[in-house]
């Protein structure tokens, strides 16, 4: 079976190695772009904020990662947290070989109180498979030992999962997990994950989906959470046939991934547009099915570049329901404990880096949450919207990032071609002279890397460094500028740069 993550069986110490990031950058060109203060185009649906990735369950309990996600969900938005392993065996719900006959909830509890306290809900991943339950105790991966294996029976899988759900209602109340989701295992397609076929994953579905819905019919049950966007027929005319319910269909892509898996040719399309398409072709599926209409969750998609984060999420907003960053914080240890806080090249999935240091793409998801409720017609580079108090707009100068694996936190190299650009930003409805602020994020502002080379690139910086480069790494106030007689600002943008425009009514 074709496997995205092959990569990990090279040798996981390959990962935590630096390497540095090697610019092909052009001359300075000019773009253009035009937006219509005056022309709403409909709702700006903030599809990025619904919901970002986390590692494992256990790992919600550090001190470190609940500061994280305060903090994400204070200055991003963000409504929902998902992560692995809430079954796993280090939070002992049902390790087997004990005398008690029922499950042990007292962890799973600490978890989603946690998660709750800091006002995000659980985007609820069903996963791995207790070895109270499980069909064998050899397919053990991760740091974290996880048990791949199908269930032993389907059965009393199904069972499990009522008693698990009924035990959320009880301690939450049912208003509240209604407004859950409930998402059946991660990435069943591949072998890293799933020791099981197809089938076994369609026999757990319709063991967990059914135990879900006697619990309460409003409870939102999804699937099939595969990776590279496959399975989609299978798994809806699968779910047809047993009259199964799909509140939500959820997949993951991710630049890399193989596009003649995806899209029946490889090199089809550049990095750049491999998410967006694959979206479109997941999204006519579903609706080509009885279960047209359904939310479309990417429930992990990652990139560590700010311009890559804006284009990918603009031309995601017509198909997707959902995209949940891979991942909030590198309080990460799923492939292997990292001995770094930041390095060249490739840094992690983390958009916020050990010891709560913001990265550039944490501060791109900060500029995309000072966007507002409607959208205003624009032409280039550029995702614009009306505020409450006038208008703010995205606008980005996309490069080329190769990562080998395509996925930030699986590569050694992290290599950007690109060109420095003047971006000609017409206003079209603003007067001219009129004032607007700007804000700027790229790999050298809104970064901690310049700051750590200053500091001689520590492997493992001091408190006083540690603070330093927190400091540096933090989104600039923004700069006051003026437009010109034809209402044009003129941006310089590096590769990979973004900048949001605001202007007040």
């Amino acid at each position: 079976m074709w496997d995205r993550r092959e990569i990990i069986g090279a040798g996981a110490a390959a990962l935590a190695a630096s390497a540095l990031a090697k610019p092909a950058f052009g001359q300075t060109a000019t773009e253009h772009v035009e937006i219509d203060l005056r022309r709403e185009t409909g709702a700006l649906d903030h599809i990025w904020s619904r919901c970002a990735g986390s590692d494992r369950a256990s790992a919600t309990m550090r001190e470190s990662w609940r500061h994280d996600l305060e903090r994400f969900r204070a200055e991003t938005g963000l409504e929902r947290v998902r992560f692995h392993g809430i079954f796993n065996d280090d939070l002992g719900v049902w390790p087997g070989g004990m005398n008690g006959k029922d499950p042990n909830f007292q962890n799973v509890d600490d978890v989603y109180d946690g998660v709750l306290a800091r006002g995000v809900q659980p985007f609820v991943e069903l996963s791995f498979m207790p070895k109270k339950l499980a069909s064998g105790n050899t397919k053990l991966n991760f740091t974290y030992n996880a048990n791949i294996t199908p269930p032993a029976s389907p059965e009393a899988w199904g069972d499990f999962i009522g008693v698990f759900v009924r035990h959320l209602v009880d301690r939450y109340g049912l208003g509240a997990v209604r407004q859950w989701y409930f998402e059946v295992w991660n990435e069943p397609n591949l072998t890293w994950f799933f020791s099981g076929t197809q089938a076994d994953y369609f026999a757990m579905y319709k063991a967990a989906a059914r135990a879900i819905k006697a619990v309460d019919p409003k409870l939102r049950v999804g699937g099939p959470s595969t990776a590279a966007a496959q399975w989609m027929p299978e798994f809806l005319g699968f779910c047809a046939q047993e009259n199964l319910p799909v509140d939500f269909v959820s997949t993951h892509i991710y630049a890399g991934d193989d596009q003649k898996e995806l899209f029946g040719q490889a090199n089809l399309y550049p990095h750049k547009d491999v998410i967006p398409a694959a979206m479109a072709k997941v999204r006519s599926q579903i609706d080509a099915t009885r279960y047209k209409g359904a939310e479309l969750w990417l429930s992990e998609w990652s990139s560590d570049s700010p311009a890559m984060i804006a284009h990918v999420i603009n031309n995601c907003l017509p198909y997707c329901h959902a995209m949940s960053q891979w991942c909030i914080s590198n309080v990460f240890e799923e492939i292997n404990f990292p001995n770094f806080i930041l390095k060249e090249g490739d840094g992690g999935w983390g958009m916020i880096a050990q010891r709560g240091i913001p990265r550039p793409s944490f501060n791109t998801y900060k500029l995309l949450h000072r966007l507002g409720p409607r959208r205003l017609a624009a032409t280039g580079p550029a995702l614009a919207s009306k505020t409450r108090t006038g208008a703010a707009a995205l606008i980005w100068n996309l490069a080329e990032v190769k990562q080998p694996s395509g996925i930030p936190g699986m590569s050694k190299e992290r290599i950007v071609t690109g060109e420095r650009k003047k971006i000609e930003v017409k206003l079209t409805g603003a007067a001219p002279g009129k004032s607007v602020r700007v804000s700027y994020v790229d790999q050298e502002r809104g970064s901690p890397l310049p700051k750590w080379r200053e500091l001689g690139s520590p492997q493992y910086p001091n408190k006083d460094q540690i603070e330093q480069i927190r400091r540096a790494a933090e989104l600039a106030p923004p700069e006051t500028r003026r437009l010109n007689d034809q209402r044009v600002l003129t941006l310089d943008l590096p590769p990979e740069g973004v900048a949001l425009v605001e202007i007040s009514e």
